[in-house]
């Protein structure tokens, strides 16, 4: 389903920037007009197999001045530094919350969910608490980004990573998600990517990928509903590209 209509603007336009190193999981090394700032990085995990060494990046400042990193990283592009129309991938995770809500309430993911005024945040389920309650519709956002659906090019260093081991939320929130439909008419688990990715059925590679696979068959079959949802992110704002339906795809992949 494509759609264009109203955007998620940032009240301050975003600032272009470029990563020197990633130093640790939560800071990143980026130059700003000749000056490199400790900046924010708001996924700890691994961001595909990127080495961080003269990567673009948007950032985003903070209003709080003391604050030890003023800036937080929102978003990089695979591109060349010195291509002036750089694609952005979206890496703040928790922003992807922020931008799911404003389309929900905008009533531009109607054919997911409706009833998208009366939107609440932090649901508990269980012992878990799920990103979002529309109506009586569950939804829990996962932003995957341990292995990115683009073309790296050329230019850009790649590094193999370990393999993605923290799974046991992610397990937990989508057995809650399929508890919720005792009491509840849907539940969906909406995979959110803040760039154009193709269809995302999950990896079949790893030594939890069958166990994590297997969770969200029975899920599934219990009545969870898999959607996906990607944004563009732009210095100035975020637009709905498209999103569609992938529960079945995952069942026959």
């Amino acid at each position: 389903m494509e759609t264009n209509n109203y955007s998620f603007v940032f009240e301050t336009p975003l600032i272009e920037g470029i990563i020197c190193r990633r130093r640790n999981r939560f800071i990143m090394e980026v130059e700003v007009d000749g000056v490199i700032y400790d900046c924010h990085c708001p996924t700890t995990g691994r961001i595909g197999d990127i080495v961080f060494r003269n990567v673009p990046c948007l950032l985003s400042k903070s209003d709080n001045l003391s604050r030890k990193t003023l800036y937080t990283v929102e978003a990089i592009s695979v591109d060349l530094p010195s291509n002036a129309n750089k694609s952005w991938i979206g890496i703040n995770q928790n922003a992807a919350n922020r931008y799911v809500e404003h389309f929900i309430k905008s009533g531009q993911l109607s054919s997911m969910v409706i009833n998208g005024e009366a939107i609440k945040r932090e649901q508990t389920v269980g012992n878990s608490k799920l990103d979002f309650l529309v109506g009586n519709t569950y939804i829990e956002v996962k932003t995957p980004l341990t292995q990115l659906q683009v073309e790296v090019k050329e230019h850009i260093e790649t590094k193999k990573g370990t393999s993605f081991t923290s799974f046991e939320r992610f397990i937990k929130h989508i057995g809650e998600l399929a508890h919720s439909l005792n009491e509840n008419d849907k539940a969906i688990l909406l995979v959110c990517f803040i760039y154009d990715s193709s269809k995302y059925i999950g990896s079949s590679s790893g030594k939890h990928n069958s166990y994590i696979r297997n969770s969200v068959h029975s899920s599934i079959h219990q009545g969870v509903e898999v959607w996906q949802v990607n944004f563009q992110i732009t210095p100035t704002e975020v637009n709905l590209i498209r999103y569609f339906e992938t529960t079945k795809d995952i069942i026959n992949a």
